[in-house]
């Protein structure tokens, strides 16, 4: 049953937005499983209507143009401009990790969990499957933006969107392609997508409004994403992985900030009401992607017991930590868009609640957005 807020506004419950009271009830997490593991083709109802714009003015909105022009200097071809050749070896990889770190059970009590009898091979074994896990779920989003982009191209009513859409669309194949071909010729195959992943996916693209996509697609999936890919940029011994996720980032942050300049302009004329569905629509989005990263597949396929492992791992400190850092970008462009005080504050609220609210004043993506570009690299090349 919906709530009213202090301003009079109706407002959707959490277990109406997420399907539990509690978002941080680790049972419901859980309960959550991909139970079409095996599924190739996936349909999903696309609810929204085609526009065609017959004003073909180029430049109406002359920072989207400037966007444009970007991405058509940024493209990269992930056949030729990636060091294909280079020998990957994720064991040798991850035994440096785990010589370097130690597994979980160096900073954790894993009494009673099922896995505190595990050694050296159990943990590199896990560590190389993890990393197998999170690029599968990178390359499965992937895809969510490639259809998500596509929908933009066909539902927004500006040229300027158009054009720059269009290039997404090429960006999103792209990083399929390399995601795919890193894990089939470098690692061992790819995981199926996470259930969390999915269900956001498809309420991405089952909503008929073309504003939605882009909140859900251009600043909630690419922020996180950009962020994450920051991360195992930095800490990844892999020259080719490093190099794939560089290329990447460079696209990823023009996405981000195609949403942050599109949105800022539409968000300004919304009513009270509709700003609410904004808001609830970027929590459920919060929420299911934080949700992915519990790993669950992992462990089953490692034989753990998830209901026993990952309630002490989801307590760990240092991993509430990285997963609250992935939001590093999504708040700030949150705060630009309006969306956090909009009625009562209730984002503000929410993102308080899942401890993320620290970040608002980060700078947000459309300001730090040339520090990505590897236009230069490209034409020295």
């Amino acid at each position: 049953m919906s709530v009213t807020d202090n301003t009079g506004q109706s407002r959707a419950t959490d277990a109406e937005l997420i399907g539990r009271d509690d978002a941080n009830d680790l049972a419901a997490i859980l309960a959550i499983t991909n139970t079409d593991r095996d599924e190739v083709i996936h349909h999903v109802k696309n609810n929204a209507d085609c526009i065609y714009t017959w004003d073909y003015n180029k430049g109406g909105r002359p920072r989207l143009e400037k966007l444009y022009e970007k991405a058509k200097h940024g493209q990269w071809n992930g056949e030729t401009d990636l060091p294909w050749e280079t020998q990957v070896d994720p064991y040798k990889l991850a035994t440096k990790a785990y010589e370097e770190n130690g597994g979980l059970d160096q900073m954790l009590d894993l009494k009673g969990t099922g896995i505190e009898s595990w050694g050296r091979k159990e943990w590199i074994e896990f560590e190389v499957q993890s990393q197998n896990w999170s690029l599968s779920q990178f390359m499965h989003g992937e895809q969510g933006a490639l259809v998500c982009t596509a929908k933009i191209v066909e539902t927004v009513p500006w040229i300027d969107a158009k054009y720059y859409a269009a290039t997404q669309v090429m960006d999103e194949a792209r990083h399929v392609e390399v995601f795919a071909k890193y894990l089939n010729t470098k690692l061992t195959g790819h995981y199926p997508i996470n259930a969390h992943l999915r269900m956001l996916l498809d309420d991405i693209i089952e909503d008929s409004r073309w504003d939605l996509t882009y909140l859900g697609m251009q600043i909630m999936v690419e922020g996180l994403a950009l962020a994450a890919f920051g991360f195992l940029y930095q800490t990844t011994e892999d020259p080719l992985l490093k190099k794939l996720l560089r290329y990447v980032m460079s696209d990823e942050a023009r996405h981000v900030a195609f949403g942050v300049l599109s949105l800022k302009e539409v968000y300004q004329d919304l009513t009270a009401a509709e700003l609410i569905e904004r808001q609830e629509f970027a929590f459920e989005a919060a929420v299911r992607m934080r949700d992915r990263f519990l790993q669950q597949e992992v462990w089953e396929r490692m034989g753990a017991d998830v209901n026993k492992v990952i309630p002490v791992v989801f307590n760990n400190p240092d991993r509430q930590e990285f997963q609250h850092l992935l939001f590093t970008k999504i708040v700030p462009n949150c705060r630009k868009l309006g969306l956090l005080d909009a009625g009562d504050g209730w984002l503000r609220q929410k993102f308080t609640e899942i401890g993320v609210i620290q970040y608002e004043n980060w700078v947000d993506t459309a300001e730090e957005l040339d520090s990505f570009s590897i236009a230069a690299e490209l034409e020295a090349n």
